[in-house]
């Protein structure tokens, strides 16, 4: 896992040192002089910094902030004014309290514990277990229960890296000990983990609706179709698959499948239950309007800290580290909210957005065409960088210019959700598969992990063709619920 986060962290600086190189290039060769450099050419370099900068591995909420205070100097300048006086600083304190004051981002944190509160309770055992006993009759009957398990697992947490760890460590030893194919199981593992994305209470959809100010609600009520069908063409998908080629994934042992009824029942009743039930009670508050997002996450927090408490799996210990896990994650996010709208809004003055909206206007681009260029650069964008930073920094860049071309931010993010979900899982720079390697038996390597998760790859680019082309897959629950 080391060694693959190094691999990972020297191609980021060759690819950010090469971004220098281009920079320092263009602007010998394209730039004019610098007395003749306009505010707007100051905008491009800093947005080609920023890009080389996290590539290169530096703190990105900081980088955000002293870029944006930087370059503010220049764009925020009035002649005569004292330099402390430049309105970058009155900027960058507003935005701070306007994340401070924010209702939406609160839910952030709430989820965040929530989901390593269920993560260390010990439900997830439960649930495989007894799924896989369910389900034992059906091909692929362990691969199946892992993505089952994976889409209740996201449902609990939206915690990617957390659940294709734990799945890893809990499933993919079964697996192999059952003599599936290495590369099936690494792929249903890696593609199921990243599930948490997408299906609600997703915190990437908190903080693009929060960026794009869309309804948090009407996003959770729209990607639910989209979760749903991603995670059916999985499982079908698997189940395809052994029934072609049962040597690929052997059925249990007939002792193993020989459970009676009652019993299965009562494992589900201890382990599925449970915690459907607080699944059903966050999201169904949140989208029947009992509760807003804030609400419907503090008491899915408290919910899980008494489910943590009914298995006996509740200690101080584990309190604490779920505390420190969700409060070190919620200070990065907000840092990060708190430095991109500093970095977008000195951007914004110096004419920047202007320029990529005049640039992207002179393409004469369809509706159509503008969706595939900006989903396409988001692809791209997620090979190296995590979605966080897509959505803080690169989607305020596209959302200006959803008005010109007549598309719904709703569909947008919704849209962008799911193909974040295939840059995940697209090689080489899939981050779900060093999360994977990191804690796979040793005979499980990166060559494995990749081929697995190409096909899964497809079956998501394939469900972003979907949405793209009929919209009313994400769109029609909110238009039923909320127009």
């Amino acid at each position: 896992m080391i060694n693959a986060l190094k691999f990972v962290r020297f191609e980021a600086n060759t690819i950010g040192f090469g971004i220098i190189a281009i920079i320092a290039i263009a602007y010998v060769l394209f730039l004019p002089p610098p007395s003749q450099i306009t505010h707007a050419h100051l905008g491009m370099i800093m947005l080609g910094m920023i890009v080389a900068a996290i590539l290169m591995g530096f703190p990105i909420a900081f980088t955000l902030m002293g870029l944006g205070i930087l370059f503010g100097l220049a764009a925020f300048h009035r002649p005569g004014v004292p330099l402390l006086d430049n309105p970058v600083f009155d900027n960058m304190v507003l935005r701070t309290y306007g994340v401070m004051t924010s209702d939406v981002i609160i839910a952030v944190p709430l989820f965040i514990f929530m989901g390593y509160i269920v993560e260390r309770s010990g439900i997830i055992d439960r649930l495989f277990h007894s799924l896989e006993l369910a389900m034992s009759r059906v091909p692929a009957a362990l691969a199946v229960a892992t993505i089952a398990t994976c889409a209740v697992f996201a449902a609990a947490t939206g915690i990617v890296g957390a659940t294709v760890t734990l799945m890893g460590l809990l499933v993919l030893p079964p697996m192999l000990k059952a003599g599936y194919d290495i590369k099936m199981s690494a792929g249903a593992i890696a593609a199921g983990g990243c599930l948490g994305i997408l299906i609600p209470p997703s915190v990437m959809l908190i903080l693009y609706g929060a960026t794009a100010g869309v309804s948090v609600v009407q996003l959770y009520m729209g990607a639910i179709i989209p979760g749903i069908m991603l995670s059916l063409m999985y499982i079908g998908y698997v189940m395809i698959r052994a029934t072609l080629n049962p040597k690929l994934a052997p059925k249990l042992p007939a002792e193993e499948r020989n459970v009676p009824v009652v019993e299965i029942f009562k494992l589900l009743l201890t382990s599925f239950f449970p915690l459907a039930i607080l699944i059903g009670a966050v999201l169904g508050s949140i989208l029947f309007g009992v509760a807003t997002p804030t609400e419907a996450a503090a008491v899915g927090a408290l919910g899980a800290g008494l489910l943590a408490l009914a298995y006996g799996k509740m200690s101080l210990r584990r309190l604490k580290e779920s505390a420190f896990l969700a409060s070190r994650t919620t200070a990065m996010v907000c840092w990060l909210l708190v430095g991109s709208w500093v970095f977008a809004s000195t951007f914004a003055t110096l004419g920047g957005q202007t320029v990529l909206e005049n640039f992207v206007y002179s393409m004469d681009l369809s509706p159509g065409g503008f969706l595939f260029l900006s989903q396409f650069i988001i692809f791209l964008l997620g090979w190296p960088l995590d979605w966080t930073v897509i959505i803080i920094i690169f989607i305020p860049i596209f959302l200006p210019m959803l008005a010109n071309f007549g598309i719904d931010p709703l569909f947008f993010g919704l849209l962008t959700a799911l193909n974040l979900q295939t840059a995940f899982l697209s090689p080489p720079m899939a981050m779900a598969a060093y999360y994977l390697k990191g804690v796979a038996p040793p005979q499980v390597t990166l060559a494995h992990i990749f081929l697995g998760m190409i096909p899964f790859m497809l079956l998501q680019l394939t469900a972003v063709l979907l949405l793209a082309l009929f919209p009313q897959i994400g769109l029609w629950l909110p238009s039923v619920f909320y127009q």
